[in-house]
């Protein structure tokens, strides 16, 4: 069944692989511990205090309440289609809830660091140079996660709409305007493509061989170019688009405005970029207001 599960999220929930591979890894670890556990194979005997088990071993090896959580998430997920496909007639994890966690606030690269970051940054004008270049400037100046870099198709450059259309989660499209700056890269990377006939490639960003990129390069050439400049606690690709997300909103952006740029499906998932701007309002408050002293 786990692998019916695994097609499902593929074909018809159309999740990305990446994710898909974090279903995997849980469910795997999951039946491991069941069947040593209980000794067992069976999944249709499996209780939920076989997964509150889990959830206790999962503890005592250090794992942090946001990464368990997640893997709760998946069991609830698998039980479910578990159940509408009649496989299962009681799912095991109605009884079982998240774990508390303390809400951290995304971290962002400040403004004028950014500034300095693209006023400072050197690249070569050539493929790998411009491409590099251009892998930053996207995911800083449209949010755009990882995944839709890397399905991110020539086709969907608009030049005379100056815009890119996305596709996000779960298939669903959107459309992205560009600045000023993002079109002048693109064309300029499009221009040193195009004289290279082993780049020939449906897919914008690619490889040096021509071929559709991957997420560890992606998160290679971030921290490469991220840390030779500024100083950060991680240099993750993740990083650009709660950056990008926390300057438009500390710049008067709609919050319905970046929920639409995001792809985010709800407000409560944009909301908590709201914080930074509103930990902003606050030092700006103790800095002026004279009852703040």
């Amino acid at each position: 069944m786990k692998d019916a599960f695994l097609k499902f999220l593929k074909f018809e929930k159309r999740l990305s692989i990446h994710t898909i591979k974090g279903y995997s890894i849980d469910l795997k670890q999951f039946i491991k511990f069941y069947q040593v556990y209980s000794k067992e194979t069976n999944l249709k005997n499996v209780d939920h205090r076989s997964i509150r088990s889990w959830i206790v071993d999962l503890s005592l090896k250090k794992l942090s309440n946001s990464s368990i959580n997640r893997k709760i998430a998946t069991l609830k997920s698998f039980f479910k289609f578990l159940i509408k496909r009649e496989f299962l007639s009681v799912n095991p994890t109605n009884k079982i809830q998240s774990l508390k966690t303390n809400s951290l606030l995304p971290k962002f690269i400040k403004e004028k660091d950014m500034r300095f970051f693209f006023k400072n940054l050197k690249s070569e004008n050539n493929f790998k140079g411009q491409r590099d270049l251009l892998i930053i400037e996207l995911l800083y100046g449209t949010g755009i996660r990882v995944s839709e870099l890397i399905n991110l198709k020539s086709k969907n450059f608009n030049n005379e709409k100056e815009e890119i259309k996305v596709l996000g989660k779960r298939g669903k499209e959107r459309i992205i305007p560009l600045n000023n700056q993002s079109i002048k890269q693109i064309k300029n990377y499009i221009q040193i493509k195009k004289k290279i006939p082993i780049l020939k490639n449906e897919y914008l960003i690619t490889t040096i061989k021509g071929e559709k990129t991957y997420p560890m390069l992606i998160s290679r050439i971030v921290k490469k170019n991220i840390s030779q400049l500024i100083d950060s606690e991680n240099y993750n690709p993740h990083l650009l688009r709660h950056t990008f997300a926390t300057h438009i909103l500390n710049r008067g952006a709609d919050l319905n405005s970046v929920k639409d740029l995001l792809g985010h499906s709800s407000l409560a998932a944009t909301q908590i970029y709201t914080h930074n701007s509103i930990e902003k309002l606050k030092k700006t408050f103790e800095k002026a207001h004279p009852k703040a002293e």
